[in-house]
C-alpha cells in the first residue's frame, strides 16, 4: 500500500504524465458534453415524453462514450509505453521488466485511462441532472433548457481550466469551449425531426 502511494505521488509530480491525463480528460469530457447535448435538444424535439427515458439515453451513452475513452486510451497508452520501453531498454541494453520505470509507466497509463474515462462521465451526467426533477419542478422544455446551459457551463469551466494552465485570459478560452455547445444545441434545433 505503502509503495502505491509513493508512486502515485511520484506521478503526481510529473508534469508530463499530469499533461497528457489532462489531455484525455479534457478531450473527452468535451465530447461527453457536446455528445449530451445533442441527445438532449434531439431527444426532446423529437418528443421523449419524460425526463427519465432522456436519462436513460444519456446513461447509455455516458456507457458508451465512458468504455470508449478508458479502453482506447488503455491501449494507446500500452503500446506506447512497451515500445518506449523497447527503445530505453536498447539503449541501456538491459531488460526493464519490474524496475521502477516499468511500474512508473504501468502507473501513468492507469491514471491516463481514469482522466479519459472521468472527463465524459462528468460532461454526460451534469447535464442530464435537470431531468432528474422533469416532471416535479421543471417541464420538459425547462429541463433541456437548463441542461444546455449546464453543458454550456462545463465546457466553458473546461476552457477556463485550460486557458489558465496556459497563460491565455481564461474568460477567453471558456467562451470559446462554451460556443461550441451552443452551436450544437442550434444545429440540433434546426436538423428536421
Amino acid at each position: 500500500m505503502t509503495s502505491i502511494r509513493q508512486l502515485l505521488r511520484r506521478l503526481l509530480g510529473k508534469e508530463d504524465v499530469l499533461a497528457i491525463s489532462r489531455r484525455y480528460f479534457i478531450s473527452n469530457g468535451f465530447d461527453g458534453t457536446l455528445t449530451s447535448i445533442g441527445i438532449i435538444v434531439g431527444a426532446v424535439l423529437s418528443g421523449v415524453p419524460d425526463g427519465l427515458t432522456v436519462i436513460k439515453i444519456g446513461l447509455g451513452a455516458a456507457v458508451g462514450l465512458g468504455t470508449s475513452a478508458v479502453w482506447s486510451v488503455w491501449e494507446i497508452e500500452r503500446a506506447e509505453t512497451r515500445a518506449e520501453i523497447k527503445r530505453i531498454e536498447r539503449a541501456m541494453l538491459t531488460d526493464l521488466d519490474d524496475t521502477r520505470i516499468q511500474r512508473e509507466q504501468s502507473g501513468a497509463r492507469l491514471m491516463h485511462a481514469i482522466a479519459s474515462g472521468s472527463g465524459p462521465l462528468i460532461g454526460i451526467l451534469i447535464p442530464l441532472s435537470p431531468f432528474v426533477v422533469e416532471g416535479a419542478v421543471l417541464t420538459m422544455q425547462e429541463a433541456a433548457l437548463v441542461a444546455v446551459g449546464l453543458g454550456i457551463s462545463v465546457l466553458g469551466v473546461f476552457g477556463a481550466y485550460m486557458g489558465s494552465i496556459s497563460g491565455q485570459r481564461w474568460y477567453v478560452a471558456a467562451a470559446r469551449m462554451g460556443l461550441a455547445g451552443l452551436v450544437v444545441a442550434v444545429i440540433n434545433f434546426f436538423l428536421p425531426g
